[in-house]
């Protein structure tokens, strides 16, 4: 079975469904908050001027929403960054339940590579949204390419950091960086699927969890690690 159809398959696991909701409720809540800002700072500008403020609140409003379900899926990256340990437990619980505790770099260290994970997403997703709308078609080629590396890598060395140090992570993911790629490349495409993209940074972990056995050798049972 490949990485992602495994992950597929442990969608049910509650260490996952509890991923998902926390990630899709705080995501909820910072877009709701943007649109709300949003609306309240244009009001206020433009004050003085009724039909103008009016007209600038509806724009901008459109404008805010567009973008709101654009940037959705790396906002919700970022937050899931901060949930990543449950699911990688999950899944070496259910594949690799011989495996020995992880102990990579340290937790501050881990914690901080996942949010740099959740905002090159974020950052690299208002790229590809500019090349999007500057070359329309090409620019969204490049928009899905942009989004590929920035979750396969990002979200690899952020696993892998969880059995070795960071300079050891990075030395992997350029030994095997297609394989890696080739995950980020399925998962930015499953980002432009409407419900589907809400299962990318779930599905991004566990699946990168998978990547790092196959290409440190373990097995389904956990044989030797390294």
């Amino acid at each position: 079975m490949s990485p992602l159809s495994r992950t597929i398959e442990q969608l049910d696991d509650p260490a996952f469904l509890r991923v998902l909701a926390y990630s899709l409720l705080l995501s909820a809540a910072c877009f709701a908050l943007l649109c709300a800002g949003t609306a309240y700072g244009l009001h206020h500008a433009l004050a003085g001027i009724a039909w103008l403020a009016w007209l600038a609140s509806v724009l901008g409003g459109f404008l805010v929403v567009a973008c709101g379900l654009w940037l959705f899926l790396p906002l919700s990256v970022v937050i899931a960054s901060l949930f990543m340990e449950p699911i990688c437990r999950a899944v070496e619980r259910r594949w690799y339940p011989a495996l020995p505790p992880a102990e990579g770099a340290a937790l501050p260290s881990q914690i901080w590579d996942g949010l740099v994970v959740g905002l090159l997403v974020l950052s690299m997703s208002l790229a590809s949204l500019v090349l999007a709308l500057v070359i329309p078609g090409a620019g969204l080629v490049l928009g899905w390419a942009i989004t590929a590396w920035a979750l396969g890598r990002g979200l690899f060395v952020a696993v892998a950091m969880r059995r070795m140090s960071r300079i050891e992570a990075s030395a992997l993911y350029r030994q095997h960086r297609f394989p890696v790629l080739v995950q980020g490349g399925m998962l930015a495409l499953a980002g432009y699927l409407p419900v589907v993209n809400l299962l990318v940074p779930v599905l991004g972990t566990g699946c990168m969890v998978h990547v790092l056995m196959q290409r440190t050798g373990a097995r389904r049972g956990g044989e030797s690690w390294g």
